[in-house]
């Protein structure tokens, strides 16, 4: 690919910027940021890396000159900001839709065949505004959210059963947060089920660690992740780069799947060139099916904070 561009320098932005360049997936990453100096800066610190860690990525920043992402291949957009003391939801919502909207518009004029991967959070509306902001189909818009959630939960299953990561396979599904609804009947080590392995109450506490992953996080240091979502974007844009035709759980949009309509949330997804080119609707019991109805009851709600706020 020519050009990925990643929108937002902070934690998750640089990461993913450094990540990718690591993967020598493009010619160039661009690393844009509405701060005067901090992508360009950052920028150059990760390509005074290059010749240590053996990629040739071109790595540069811009301080909001959007055309210089001219012809990217794929957006990913991390902008936004941490809910603050006292901000409401609404608040958090309103204040950063609006950036959303802005750098979507932005980037989308100038590469108006880019895919759209959006990290911000609140992640799912915020990946409806985004959809909505870029008027383009809703497979080339989606949100990175499952593939950090099922990091999450793989790493608690390592710990647990004190083997490697690398073999643990699992799905989730539903919105980012409290509302996720993890799968241990999806999940198995080397195709053993993890309910073979561990017992129901052990997998329950490590399911309800999962959904709170991210703020277990923020009470340790005070601020959001950034290395784990910045690794889990970077895996979704070589996936498609390399057209590598993986499943992935991703915030996408269903209109019928899973018996909801009109909805971005997490789903299993093949990923590839064209961005979400299936949603895969596996077999849900029925208390799967009632976590993911609230789930999406909840997003929806969040969603209708977005539409009544007529942003678009």
């Amino acid at each position: 690919m020519n050009k990925i561009t990643v929108i937002g320098a902070g934690n998750v932005g640089a990461t993913c910027a450094n990540v990718l360049a690591h993967k020598d997936l493009a010619r160039e990453v661009v690393l844009l940021d509405i701060k005067e100096g901090l992508a360009e800066g950052k920028a150059l610190d990760i390509w005074q890396t290059s010749s240590i860690n053996h990629f040739n990525t071109r790595v540069v920043g811009s301080t909001n000159d959007y055309a210089k992402t001219k012809g990217s291949g794929i957006i990913v957009i991390t902008s936004g900001l941490p809910r603050k003391p006292g901000m409401s939801r609404d608040d958090l919502i309103k204040t950063n839709a609006g950036i959303v909207k802005e750098v979507t518009e932005k980037a989308i004029k100038y590469s108006p065949d880019a895919i759209v991967i959006v990290v911000s959070n609140p992640l799912d509306v915020m990946t409806y505004a985004a959809f909505l902001a870029a008027k383009t189909d809703p497979h080339k818009v989606f949100g990175m959210a499952g593939i950090l959630d099922t990091g999450r939960y793989k790493a608690f299953l390592a710990n647990a059963l004190n083997t490697s990561p690398d073999d643990i396979q699992a799905m989730l599904l539903g919105g980012h947060g409290d509302t996720m609804v993890p799968l241990p009947r999806y999940t198995t080590v080397s195709g053993i089920p993890v309910t073979e392995l561990l017992g129901s109450d052990e997998i329950e506490k490590i399911v309800d660690r999962t959904r709170k992953g991210g703020g277990e996080l923020v009470a340790l240091m005070g601020t959001s992740a950034w290395y784990a979502p910045g690794a889990a974007v970077a895996q979704m844009v070589e996936a498609i780069v390399d057209d590598q035709k993986r499943i992935f759980p991703v915030c996408a949009h269903v209109n019928g799947e899973f018996g909801l309509k009109d909805l971005f949330i997490g789903v299993p997804v093949k990923l590839g060139k064209k961005g979400v080119e299936e949603i895969i609707e596996i077999k849900l019991n029925q208390e799967e099916r009632n976590l993911l109805t609230a789930s999406a009851d909840s997003v929806k709600n969040v969603m209708n904070v977005l539409d009544d706020l007529k942003l678009f």
